[in-house]
């Protein structure tokens, strides 16, 4: 059990059977009333962002996520695949719960899978990936000084935002939590 009074940001914790992650709290004491403490919550489930108020003294049990390293194998239609590299069992997870997760993330790649009482809610791919570029218009050598970008699509099919001076066939560094270009390999 935790109380209000102990929360921290990234702390998960069960309310009325949902799981939330703690991404902002603050401490309030008004000159007149009692303390409370001000948080925005996120449903880890379903990713809906919710501002609640509670007394310092509320209690919550702490919500246990099990993170797992895990494969990604293929997709077959709707379907993802991975695997566990210590005992090689493989799971299937549908589109909704991947979501937008494995946009830059290759076959053959490690990804953090994350459940909660064995129900596998979300995958969290690396932090950041070296991926080709296949598709954009040439580029200009020495056009770096205003900064521009253009469109550019990696291997893996995704859109990405890239220098002018970036061509087809270079592999570049991407940010897998903003999609944003990082720099050439």
């Amino acid at each position: 059990m935790i109380s209000a009074g102990d929360f921290r940001n990234g702390v998960t914790i069960e309310i009325e059977g949902a799981v939330f992650q703690i991404i902002e709290f603050q401490h309030v004491k008004p000159g007149k009333g009692a303390a409370f403490v001000r948080t925005k919550l996120k449903n880890v489930i379903n990713g809906g962002v919710v501002e609640r108020t509670f007394r310092p003294t509320e209690k919550f049990p702490q919500a246990r996520i099990d993170r797992s390293d895990m494969q990604y194998l293929y997709n077959d239609g709707d379907l993802f695949y991975f695997m566990n590299v210590e005992n090689y069992e493989q799971v299937a997870l549908n589109r909704d719960t991947i979501g937008d997760a494995l946009k830059f993330v290759k076959e053959n790649e490690m990804c953090k899978v994350l459940a909660y009482n064995g129900n596998i809610f979300s995958v969290e791919p690396p932090l950041f990936v070296e991926l080709e570029i296949t598709d954009t218009e040439p580029g200009f050598k020495g056009d770096t000084a205003t900064g521009a970008t253009k469109p550019a699509t990696v291997e893996t099919g995704a859109q990405v935002a890239v220098p002018l001076f970036v061509n087809q066939g270079d592999i570049i560094k991407i940010d897998t939590r903003t999609g944003e270009y990082l720099s050439r390999v």
